[in-house]
């Protein structure tokens, strides 16, 4: 049973010795954080009752351990593997969800977040508004994004915002996954203008399944889950006084809405795409505004 303390207590008619939790979160140092305490304490206890409640075995435990090891292998500058096996069991989609609820419940709210993915790349190309993200691409539906970046509270254009977007391209596979993609295909980050202004030319989204073929897709093939995603776009929207937004933005007619691989879908999130005309550059067109709160604002 875990305390409030950052004590531990272990029944008293446990088979297992009821000291041994404690003696661990007692060795933790005098110059520890309060927080790095508080975390650290917590997870030990966790781990260690569910340790105990399931009567981990040796092999049990190893096969854990060398999951972690596989991803940490798999994992580079292009793909974060550990961060996708918290997504398919939920843990980043609930950490967000923890992380910004407070934010949520008000009247004045900021787009709603999700998670960032592990396919993000700090490193893609500055754009001009109108400009194109999709290359080398025959076989997409080709989608005038658009909108204003808002002042959450105010209702005011947000001008020099910073929007950041990526996605996969038609065969599921995001850029740095598909050597047949040039080098930041459906990726890049666009500036608001003194109206709040931003447009760019992207795909529909389709949907996907994550990468199997590491340790995220074999412990979706033991859970016996899918693994696919419904479609979406990425976005980081950030300013200068602004808190930040990490988002995705679904397609309503995905069949997978319901039930997403990673668990990331939100009402908010879905939106439409209609058709367009008297653009010869695209057939569709998403109108999506953005809100940010102000950094002053408790929310």
């Amino acid at each position: 049973m875990a305390t409030t303390d950052g004590s531990a207590n272990v029944a008293a008619d446990s088979r297992f010795d009821p000291n041994f939790t404690q003696h661990v979160i007692e060795a933790i140092g005098p110059k520890t954080t309060p927080r790095m305490r508080q975390v650290m304490g917590s997870l030990i206890r966790h781990i260690h009752d569910f340790a105990r409640e399931n009567e981990l075995t040796i092999d049990e435990w190893m096969a854990g351990v060398e999951m972690i090891n596989w991803a940490g292998k798999m994992s580079d500058n292009k793909r974060n593997e550990g961060q996708l096996m918290c997504d398919v069991i939920g843990l980043e989609s609930l950490v967000d969800e923890i992380t910004f609820k407070r934010a949520a419940e008000t009247t004045d709210a900021a787009t709603a977040s999700a998670i960032l993915g592990p396919f993000f790349r700090h490193d893609a190309p500055i754009l001009e508004n109108e400009s194109t993200i999709v290359h080398g691409i025959a076989d997409g539906e080709i989608t005038y994004m658009h909108g204003k970046v808002l002042d959450s509270v105010t209702k005011k254009p947000v001008a020099g915002a910073w929007i950041d977007v990526w996605q996969a391209s038609t065969n599921g596979l995001y850029e740095q996954q598909d050597n047949n993609q040039v080098e930041h295909n459906l990726r890049g980050k666009f500036k608001t203008d003194d109206s709040g202004h931003y447009g760019f030319y992207c795909l529909r989204p389709t949907p996907y399944p994550v990468p199997f073929d590491g340790p995220a897709g074999k412990l979706l093939r033991l859970l016996d889950r899918h693994p696919f995603r419904p479609a979406h776009i990425h976005l980081i929207v950030q300013r200068e006084g602004y808190k930040p937004v990490t988002t995705q933005i679904f397609d309503r007619r995905d069949p997978f809405l319901e039930n997403d691989s990673v668990f990331a879908v939100k009402e908010s999130l879905i939106v439409d795409f209609t058709p367009l005309k008297g653009n010869p550059k695209a057939t569709l067109e998403l109108e999506y505004p953005v809100l940010l709160a102000p950094q002053g604002e408790s929310h």
